[in-house]
C-alpha cells in the first residue's frame, strides 16, 4: 500500500513538472533598435512595462497589414524593415487571450527613430471633436472640413490608411470593453 501511495505521489509530481506554461505575449512596446539603423525592436513586456525575458521563440505579428514571423530572444525581437521617413506603425499580435494591437507614430529625426504611442482615445477624439464643433457652430463647418481633410491627408501620407485607422480603433474599443 505504501509503495502504491509513493508511486501515485511520484506520478502526480512528475505530471506537474512535465506541463510547462505556454508563453503568450499580451503586452509589447516598440522601441528604436540599438543594433540596426532605421529599424525598430518589439519588446514583450508585462503590464508594468518590465521586459519579459522568458519570451523566446517565433511569434507572428501583423505590421501595417503584413504578417511577419518575429524571432524573440529574451523578450526582444527585431523588425528588420527599414524605416526611411516618419510613419505610422500598427503592430498587432493575436494569441489565445485575444488580439493585442498598438498604434505608434515613428518620428524620424536626424538618424534616430522616436516611437510615439498613439492612444485610441486621441485617435477617435480628433474626428469626433471636429464633427461636434461643426455641429455646434454652423460657420465652423467649412473650417472643420478643411481641418478634417488635412488630418486625413497627414494620416494617409504617413502610412495610416483608412483600413488601418478603423482596425486600430475597433481593436482599441474592444480592449476598453
Amino acid at each position: 500500500m505504501k509503495k502504491l501511495l509513493l508511486l501515485l505521489c511520484l506520478v502526480a509530481a512528475a505530471h506537474s513538472v512535465v506541463w510547462a506554461d505556454s508563453i503568450a505575449i499580451n503586452h509589447f512596446v516598440v522601441k528604436e533598435n540599438p543594433f540596426g539603423v532605421d529599424q525598430v525592436a518589439i519588446i514583450a513586456t508585462d503590464t508594468a512595462g518590465v521586459t519579459q525575458e522568458n519570451v523566446n521563440g517565433i511569434f507572428t505579428f501583423i505590421m501595417n497589414g503584413f504578417e511577419y514571423q518575429l524571432k524573440f530572444e529574451k523578450g526582444v525581437a527585431f523588425y528588420r524593415q527599414k524605416i526611411d521617413r516618419s510613419t505610422f506603425l500598427y503592430a498587432k499580435h493575436v494569441n489565445e487571450s485575444g488580439t493585442h494591437g498598438i498604434l505608434y507614430y515613428i518620428y524620424k529625426h536626424d538618424s534616430k527613430l522616436s516611437p510615439i504611442h498613439i492612444s485610441i482615445m486621441i485617435l477617435i477624439a480628433i474626428p469626433l471633436i471636429l464633427v461636434l464643433l461643426a455641429y455646434m457652430f454652423k460657420r465652423f463647418i467649412i473650417i472643420a472640413v478643411i481641418i478634417f481633410c488635412i488630418f486625413l491627408y497627414f494620416n494617409y501620407h504617413n502610412g495610416l490608411s483608412m483600413h488601418t485607422f478603423f482596425e486600430s480603433a475597433i481593436d482599441g474599443l474592444k480592449g476598453i470593453f
